[in-house]
C-alpha cells in the first residue's frame, strides 16, 4: 500500500511541480505528516525530491529529473483500456484517433501487460444509450467537439421546446463551450454566456446538442476564450443534475409505508425525492409503519409511482390523491371480486394442459 502511494506521490510531483504538503495530502488521502515522511522515504530511495518554503513553495523534483515509474502494470492497463466509450468516440469523430492511440500504446506494453489489456476488452463493454431508443449522433456534434477542444466561442441556434404543444422557439446565442456530456444516449453541451456571469446561474447554460440547428464561429471573436481554471465539468454536471431533479418536485404528498414499502420506495421514485422523504420520516409506530412527506413532480406522477407499491403504501394527504386511490381500490375490488366467472380450482394431481389432464398422474400410474 505504501509503495503504491510513494509511486503516486512521485508522479504527482513530476506532473505538477510545486504541490504543497496540504495539496498532496488531499490527493493521497493522508495527513500532511505522512506526506513529509513519504518525501523523506523517496529521498532515501534516490528520488531527488526537495521542498521549498514560501508563498510559491512546495515539493519539486531536481531540475531535469524524470522518474521512470511510469511503466504500466497489468491492472492499470486493464483499467486504461476500459476507460473509453466506443460509441461516444465515434459520435465525436475521434474513433480513428482513439484506435491509433490504442495501437501505439499496445505496441509499447510488455507482453504480459498487453495480454491483460486485450483480455479486458474481450470481457467488458460499455453501451451508453438507453434501451428502446435508437441512438443517433447529432450532425453538429463533431464540429461542436472541435470548438470545445479549441476553447473557441461559437454562435448557435437552439430550438427551445414549446409549452403545451406549442412549436419550438429558435433562439440565437453566443456561448463559450466548456464541455460535452453523454447522458443515457443524449449529448449535452455545457457552456457559459459571455457577460452573464452575474446572473442567477453565473452565466452557465446546458443545451441538448440534438436541438442545436445551426453552429458557426462567433463573429467578432479572435482566438480562444479564457477558460476558468477552476471549472470542473463532472462536479458542475452533478450539481446541475441534482438541482434540475429537485426543481421538478413541485408538490408533496404524505404517505404511510410498511417496512417493505420503505425498502421499495427508491425503486419507484426519484433519488432526490427519496433523500428528502427519508429526512422527514417518523419513527416506526407499534405496527412498524412509517409516515413521511414525499416530494413529487405532481399528483398524477405520485399516483402512478405509489400505485406500484400496492398495499405497502397508504396516501394520507392530499385528500384528492387519497380519493383517487380509494376509487382505484374500489374498481379493482369490483373487477377481481368473487363472481360466477371465477375459475374453479383444478383437481389434485391434474395437469393444466388438455393432453396431460386426461392421463393419470405419474404416481398413480405406478400404483
Amino acid at each position: 500500500m505504501r509503495a503504491a502511494r510513494l509511486i503516486r506521490m512521485a508522479l504527482l510531483i513530476q506532473s505538477s511541480p510545486g504541490l504543497t504538503a496540504a495539496a498532496l495530502a488531499r490527493e493521497l488521502e493522508v495527513s500532511e505528516r505522512t506526506v513529509i515522511r513519504d518525501a523523506q522515504a523517496l529521498q532515501e530511495a534516490g528520488v531527488p525530491v526537495r521542498s521549498e518554503r514560501g508563498r510559491v513553495g512546495g515539493y519539486f523534483l531536481a531540475a531535469g529529473y524524470r522518474t521512470r515509474l511510469t511503466t504500466l502494470r497489468p491492472g492499470e492497463a486493464e483499467t486504461l483500456f476500459l476507460s473509453g466509450v466506443p460509441s461516444a468516440l465515434q459520435d465525436l469523430g475521434l474513433s480513428d484517433a482513439a484506435e491509433t492511440a490504442r495501437l501505439k500504446l499496445t505496441a509499447t506494453l510488455l507482453p504480459s501487460v498487453r495480454r491483460a489489456a486485450e483480455s479486458s476488452v474481450r470481457r467488458f463493454h460499455l453501451d451508453a444509450p438507453a434501451w428502446f431508443r435508437e441512438p443517433a449522433a447529432p450532425d453538429l456534434l463533431p464540429e461542436l467537439a472541435r470548438a470545445v477542444w479549441a476553447d473557441r466561442p461559437v454562435e448557435l441556434s437552439y430550438a427551445r421546446p414549446g409549452r403545451d404543444g406549442a412549436p419550438p422557439t429558435v433562439v440565437a446565442r453566443v456561448v463559450e463551450p466548456y464541455g460535452l456530456v453523454l447522458k443515457a444516449g443524449t449529448w449535452y453541451v455545457v457552456a457559459r454566456v459571455p457577460g452573464a456571469q452575474e446572473d442567477r446561474d453565473g452565466g452557465w447554460r446546458t443545451y441538448r446538442v440534438d436541438r442545436i440547428t445551426a453552429l458557426a464561429a462567433a463573429a467578432g471573436t479572435e482566438g480562444p476564450f479564457a477558460r476558468d481554471p477552476a471549472f470542473d465539468l463532472a462536479a458542475h454536471w452533478e450539481a446541475r443534475s441534482l438541482a434540475f431533479a429537485r426543481a421538478l418536485l413541485r408538490t408533496t404528498v404524505t404517505v404511510r409505508l410498511t417496512e417493505r414499502g420503505l425498502r421499495r420506495l427508491p425503486a419507484v421514485v426519484d433519488g432526490a425525492a427519496v433523500a428528502d422523504a427519508l429526512a422527514s420520516a417518523s419513527a416506526p409506530d407499534p405496527a412498524g409503519l412509517v409516515t413521511l412527506d414525499l416530494p413529487v413532480e405532481s399528483e398524477d406522477v405520485a399516483f402512478d409511482q405509489l400505485a406500484r407499491l400496492d398495499a405497502d403504501a397508504e396516501v394520507l394527504a392530499p385528500a384528492r390523491l387519497r380519493a383517487r386511490f380509494r376509487e382505484r381500490a374500489t374498481a379493482l375490488a369490483a373487477l377481481y371480486g368473487a363472481d360466477s366467472a371465477e375459475v374453479e380450482p383444478a383437481e389434485p394431481g391434474a395437469e393444466e394442459s388438455g393432453a396431460g389432464a386426461a392421463e393419470p398422474a405419474e404416481g398413480a400410474a405406478r400404483r
